[in-house]
């Protein structure tokens, strides 16, 4: 047998090996999205965005919120401890977050906590994004504790807890 015989070979089984993992990489990839698309129960509470025309309707929304984000964030502290203990299987615990964008824009997001340490969120934002330019859903995301404006924790049967300034946001009339 020839050596470029036996170097063929090798390379065969190194590019066979190679597009195996690559190929289980992209399944592993499309399972986790999978995974992600399925985190809220069917009938989970749906969003029901809320967008100001002008400056002014902005500020009078952001007033309308206050007690809203305030209870909140009175709250959030054993919210956090529960999410640090480990929710219970199939909960997961979201934070609200406001975005901004360069032309002044912004837009109020839900964001799927993955992380929580020395002040800092990490997760996903977990929104269609409508407003804001720059940012998409799904995308990782880091904020501040203090830019936190609400939390939800979702369960597996649709319920939920928190939410204080969502559930405002869906009665809210302007």
């Amino acid at each position: 047998m020839s050596n470029s015989y036996a170097e063929s070979t090798v390379n065969s089984k190194k590019e066979s090996t190679l597009k195996s993992i690559i190929v289980s990489l992209v399944l592993l990839f499309s399972m986790q999205l999978c995974a992600n698309e399925t985190i809220l129960a069917e009938n989970a509470p749906k969003d029901k965005p809320v967008s100001a025309a002008s400056d002014t309707e902005l500020d009078t929304y952001h007033k309308a919120q206050e007690p809203y984000i305030d209870k909140a964030r009175k709250s959030y502290p054993q919210a956090k401890e529960r999410y640090l203990k480990g929710l219970p299987s199939g909960e997961h615990f979201f934070l609200t977050t406001r975005l901004y964008d360069d032309q002044g824009r912004e837009e109020q997001v839900f964001i799927l906590v993955k992380n929580i340490a020395d002040g800092v969120i990490e997760g996903i934002i977990f929104n269609k994004i409508s407003t804001v330019s720059g940012y998409k859903n799904r995308q990782e995301y880091s904020f501040p504790e203090k830019e936190i404006y609400d939390w939800l924790i979702t369960k597996p049967n649709g319920g939920e807890e928190g939410n204080f300034v969502g559930k405002f946001i869906d009665t809210y009339h302007h």
